[in-house]
C-alpha cells in the first residue's frame, strides 16, 4: 500500500510563497489628498502674491488653501474643545484666520500647509504599520495538510487540506519539503532542516528530529515532517508577534514634539490673553477697530509660528541630511526620539553580522594528504548540488579561491545529517560531526571551533575523516567601532538581544566589545526586555532587521531597521531605516539627532525672546502692526535659518562612527 508521501496533491499554499505585500497608497489617505491640495493651492498663490498681482487672483487661492488644509484639524480641534481640551491644531487654525483678518494671508496659509502636511505624514506612517502587521499574517500558510486517522497504520491515514486556522491542538499535519509549517507543534516523525529565521533570527536552518519544536510560518527544508499541533493557531508564536506589534503601536507614548508638550497651557493662555487684550481696552473706552487691531496684533506676535519653526527646521534638516547618507528617518518626532536615546539594544544576525554564513576555517586532518585547497575543493564537489545555506557557503568559498572541482555522482542529501556523493570514484560525506560516525579523532578540533562560535562541518572520504570546516556568520567590519561609538553617545554599552544560541552570541559579543548579552530569546522575550528597561526610565533604541525584532522595535522609544535584508514588518515598524546597510550610520544618526535637539533649544530661546519683547511692547505701549509683523516674521526667519544649518554636509558625523560633526566640538 502506498505511503502518504506517495500521494502528493499540490498544496493550496505553495512552498516558500512570499507573503503578499499590501501597502496603502499615499493618495488613498484623505489626509494626504487634502494636504496635497492645500500645498498646490499655496504654491499657485505664492508667486502671484509676491509679484504684486491683484488680490482677486491670489485671494481665492489662499482661501481655498485655508479650507482644504484647515477644515480637518479645525474640526478635530472643535471636537477636542467639546471634550474641554484646547489643542494646538485649533489654535493654529485660529491664528491663521486671525492673520488673514488683518491682511497677513501668506502667514496664515503657510501655517495651514505645515500642519496639514504633518497630519498627512502621521496618517501615512500609521497606515503603513497596519499594512505590515496584516502582511505578517501571510507568513503562516492559509492551509495545511491534516492527517485523519494519524496513529493508525500509515496506509490507513487520509490526507485532507484544511484551513490552518481550523487546526486544533492534537491534530497531526504533514509538512512536505519546501512548505511553510502550518502550526506550532512537536515533530512526531521525519527529519529535516527548518529555516526559522523569521521567529528566532538564527542565521542557519536548524535540524529537526522527532521531539523537536517547530513554529508556524517557518520554512521546511528537504525532508518531510509529521507534526502534532501543540498550540491553537490563534496562539502561535507568529500570531503573538502580530498582537504584540499592534499592542505596542497602540500603547506607545503619543508622538509629540517637545514644543507640543506645552500646547495645552500655551493654547489656553494665548486665547485668554487675546480676549483680554481685546476686551479690557474696549471696556475702558477704546473704539472697536482699535481694540480689534491691538488684539489681532497680539495674536500675531504671540502666535507660535516661530516656536513651531524653532522645532521643525532643525529636525527636518537633520532628516534631509540623514537621508542623503542612507538613513531614512520617518518623522521629526522620530528624529527627536533618536536624540534622547540613552540605551541601545542590538540584534545579532543581519544587524551586527552580515547575515550570510561564510567559511572561516579550513583544517585538513594530519595524514590525510590534503592541503586546505584540496579539502575545500573536495567538500565543494560533494556540496555543489545542494541548496542548503551551509553548502552554498562551502561552494562560494571554493569559488573565491578559484578552485576547480570534479563533478559528483550519486548525490544524496540526508536532512539533518549532511550530504553524500561519489567524487572521483570515492565516497565523500560532508555533515555535522554529531551525525557522522568515526569523527572522534576530530573532537578537539570540532570543540574548539564550536567554542569559537563556529559551525563545524566534518568531511569524510571513504568513511575516514579528512578534515573539518568552520562556518560562521561574520560580524560587519564596522561592528566594533559602532558599538564603541554608541557607548560613548549614550554613556552605557549596547546590549545584544538575539534568538541565537548563547555560545554564538557570547562569541560575537566578545568580538564586538559588548559586555551584556541576552540570548535564546523569542520575539516576546525581546519586547519584554525593552519594556522592562522603559519601565526603569530608560529611552531604548532597538536596532534589528527581522520579523522577530518587530515587537521590540514597536515597543522601544525608537527603532532602526537595517534596510538591505530587513523584513517588510521590521522596515515598517521601525522609526528609521538604514538603507545602505552601513552599521556605522546608526551612531552617526544618533549624533545628528542630538545636535538637532540642541538647535531646537537654541531656537526656542530665540523665539521666546522675540515673542516676549513684542508682546510686552504691544501691552505696554502701542506696537505698530507692520512692526509687529516684521518682528514676528524676523524671528521666524532667524530660527528657520539657524535650523537649516544641519543641511550642511559637515553636519553629518560621517561613516566613521568615532568622528565628531564639524563645528560641534564640545556641544
Amino acid at each position: 500500500m502506498s505511503s502518504v508521501l506517495d500521494r502528493r496533491p499540490s498544496p493550496a499554499a505553495g512552498p516558500r510563497s512570499a507573503p503578499t505585500r499590501r501597502r496603502t497608497r499615499v493618495l488613498a489617505l484623505p489626509e494626504a489628498r487634502w494636504a496635497l491640495a492645500a500645498l498646490l493651492l499655496f504654491l499657485l498663490a505664492l508667486p502671484l502674491h509676491l509679484l504684486g498681482a491683484p488680490a482677486w487672483l491670489w485671494g481665492p487661492l489662499f482661501a481655498a488653501t485655508y479650507v482644504t488644509g484647515g477644515w480637518e484639524p479645525g474640526l478635530q480641534g472643535l471636537k477636542a474643545l467639546g471634550d474641554r481640551t484646547l489643542d494646538v491644531d485649533l489654535l493654529m487654525v485660529v491664528a491663521a484666520l486671525g492673520a488673514a483678518a488683518i491682511g497677513q494671508f501668506l502667514d496664515g496659509a503657510l501655517l495651514i500647509v505645515i500642519f496639514a502636511a504633518s497630519g498627512a505624514l502621521e496618517a501615512l506612517a500609521t497606515a503603513r504599520t497596519a499594512d505590515s502587521v496584516r502582511g505578517l499574517l501571510d507568513l503562516a500558510p492559509a492551509t495545511a495538510t491534516r492527517l485523519a486517522g494519524a496513529g493508525t497504520e500509515q496506509g490507513d491515514e487520509v490526507e485532507e487540506t484544511v484551513e490552518a486556522a481550523r487546526l486544533e491542538v492534537g491534530d497531526t499535519i504533514l509538512v512536505r519539503p519546501g512548505e511553510r509549517i502550518g502550526a506550532d507543534g512537536l515533530v512526531l516523525a521525519g527529519t529535516s532542516d527548518v529555516d526559522q529565521a523569521t521567529i528566532t533570527g538564527e542565521p542557519l536552518p536548524v535540524a529537526k528530529r522527532p521531539g523537536d519544536e517547530v513554529y508556524a510560518g517557518t520554512v521546511n527544508g528537504t525532508g518531510a515532517l509529521r507534526v502534532r499541533v501543540g498550540r491553537d493557531p490563534s496562539d502561535s508564536v507568529i500570531a503573538r508577534i502580530v498582537r504584540m506589534v499592534e499592542e505596542a503601536s497602540r500603547t506607545k507614548a503619543p508622538t509629540q514634539l517637545f514644543v507640543e508638550r506645552i500646547e495645552q497651557r500655551y493654547s489656553v493662555g494665548m486665547v485668554v490673553a487675546t480676549l483680554a487684550v481685546f476686551a479690557v481696552p474696549l471696556a475702558l473706552g477704546d473704539d472697536l477697530a482699535t481694540a480689534l487691531t491691538r488684539a489681532m496684533t497680539f495674536m500675531i506676535v504671540a502666535s507660535p509660528c516661530a516656536v513651531v519653526l524653532s522645532t521643525m527646521p532643525p529636525l527636518l534638516s537633520a532628516i534631509a541630511n540623514a537621508g542623503r547618507h542612507g538613513v531614512l528617518v520617518k518623522s521629526a518626532v522620530v528624529m527627536e526620539r533618536l536624540g534622547r536615546t540613552d540605551l541601545v539594544a542590538l540584534d545579532k544576525t543581519g544587524t551586527l553580522t552580515e547575515g550570510t554564513p561564510r567559511v572561516t576555517d579550513v583544517l585538513p586532518a594530519p595524514g590525510s594528504g590534503l592541503g586546505p585547497d584540496a579539502l575545500l575543493g573536495l567538500a565543494a564537489a560533494a556540496e555543489h548540488p545542494s541548496e542548503h545555506p551551509l553548502a552554498r557557503a562551502v561552494v562560494d568559498a571554493a569559488r573565491e579561491r578559484r578552485l576547480v572541482w570534479p563533478a559528483a555522482q550519486d548525490f544524496v542529501s540526508l536532512p539533518g545529517l549532511g550530504v553524500s556523493a561519489t567524487v572521483d570514484g570515492r565516497t565523500v560525506q560532508v555533515g555535522a560531526p554529531s551525525r557522522l560516525p568515526a569523527a572522534d579523532a576530530h573532537d578537539d578540533v570540532v570543540a574548539a571551533l564550536e567554542d569559537a562560535g563556529r559551525t563545524a562541518v566534518v568531511v569524510r572520504r571513504d568513511g575516514t575523516p579528512v578534515g573539518v570546516l568552520g562556518i560562521a556568520d561574520r560580524p560587519r567590519p564596522d561592528a566594533r567601532a559602532t558599538v564603541a561609538a554608541l557607548a560613548r553617545l549614550t554613556g552605557r554599552g549596547p546590549v545584544l538581544l538575539t534568538g541565537d544560541n548563547e555560545r554564538a552570541a557570547r562569541h560575537l559579543a566578545a568580538e564586538t566589545g559588548i559586555t551584556e548579552v541576552r540570548a535564546g530569546l523569542l520575539p516576546e522575550h525581546k519586547a519584554a526586555a525593552v519594556r522592562a528597561w522603559e519601565a526603569e526610565g530608560r529611552r531604548v533604541l532597538v536596532v534589528g532587521d527581522g520579523v522577530n525584532d518587530a515587537p521590540a522595535l514597536a515597543a522601544a522609544h525608537a527603532g532602526i531597521a537595517m534596510g538591505e535584508a530587513g523584513s517588510d514588518l521590521a522596515l515598517e515598524t521601525a522609526d528609521a531605516v538604514v538603507v545602505r546597510d552601513e552599521l556605522a550610520a546608526v551612531p552617526a544618526a544618533v549624533a545628528l539627532a542630538r545636535r538637532a535637539r540642541r538647535l531646537v533649544v537654541q531656537n526656542l530661546a530665540i523665539a521666546g525672546t522675540f515673542i516676549t519683547a513684542l508682546v510686552a511692547w504691544d501691552l505696554v505701549g502701542t506696537l505698530p502692526l507692520p512692526l509687529g509683523v516684521a518682528g514676528h516674521e524676523g524671528s521666524t526667519v532667524v530660527v528657520a535659518l539657524n535650523g537649516l544649518r544641519l543641511l550642511r554636509e559637515a553636519a553629518w558625523p560621517g561613516t566613521d562612527p568615532t568622528a565628531r560633526p564639524a563645528g560641534d566640538a564640545g556641544a
